[in-house]
């Protein structure tokens, strides 16, 4: 087939688990059921179905060996839930004037819309850090990319390399301290994510949050 690379490298005993990102993209279309509907772009549950929907494509060209349209798919799950964040930020941001929200919906979709933002950046990192899981898969370990990790400087942890777990502790990190933690961020690429994500955690928590309580 013409979109398979030519090595596959799903079978290596030590290629990294997929599971948890999609587990993570999930846990975003599960948020997003818990909106008002005047706060997701279309039906609440439409972010979860079409997720599903990816995620199985995902799952089907990666067990396939079809690395490229998996790269394809991976971008496009990325993105759909990149651009439902981006919606419902705009629609809270823009209801705040008209009181629409009581202040409890308000809270609540507040901190869903944080750890949508968390989860979102976590799948980012993950996908384009080194080239993706499928390329840091094929060297075998991770002594370079846009992000620099503690494991990466011990000499012990030759054969160490990040999964997305690693991402999703450097993307709460960075939502809670407004800052690097223990990872550093090499690239420009990943200090540009960094502060976008740092920019909407402190909307959501600071002003979303602050009105909220303003008006209990």
């Amino acid at each position: 087939m013409m979109w398979n690379d030519p090595v596959n490298n799903t079978d290596r005993p030590d290629a990294e688990a997929r599971w948890p990102a999609l587990v993570g993209l999930l846990a975003i279309g599960g948020l997003f059921m818990g909106l008002p509907d005047a706060l997701t772009p279309g039906p609440n549950w439409l972010l979860l179905v079409i997720i599903a929907a990816l995620g199985a494509g995902s799952v089907f060209t990666h067990r396939g060996g079809m690395h490229r349209v998996n790269l394809v798919v991976g971008y496009a799950l990325s993105a759909v839930v990149t651009l439902a964040l981006a919606f419902s930020l705009g629609a809270l941001i823009a209801g705040l004037p008209s009181h629409r929200e009581s202040a409890t919906a308000l809270l609540l979709s507040a901190g869903s819309l944080w750890l949508s933002n968390i989860l979102v950046f976590a799948s980012w990192y993950w996908r384009l850090d080194a080239g993706g899981p499928h390329q840091r898969d094929l060297r075998g370990k991770h002594v370079e990319g846009a992000f620099l990790f503690p494991q990466m400087t011990v000499r012990t942890e030759k054969h160490w390399a990040p999964g997305f777990v690693d991402y999703l502790s450097l993307a709460f990190n960075t939502s809670t301290a407004f800052s690097p933690a223990d990872v550093a961020p090499l690239t420009r690429w990943a200090k540009m994510l960094m502060m976008v994500q740092s920019m909407i955690s402190l909307g959501a928590i600071v002003i979303l949050g602050a009105r909220a309580v303003n008006i209990l």
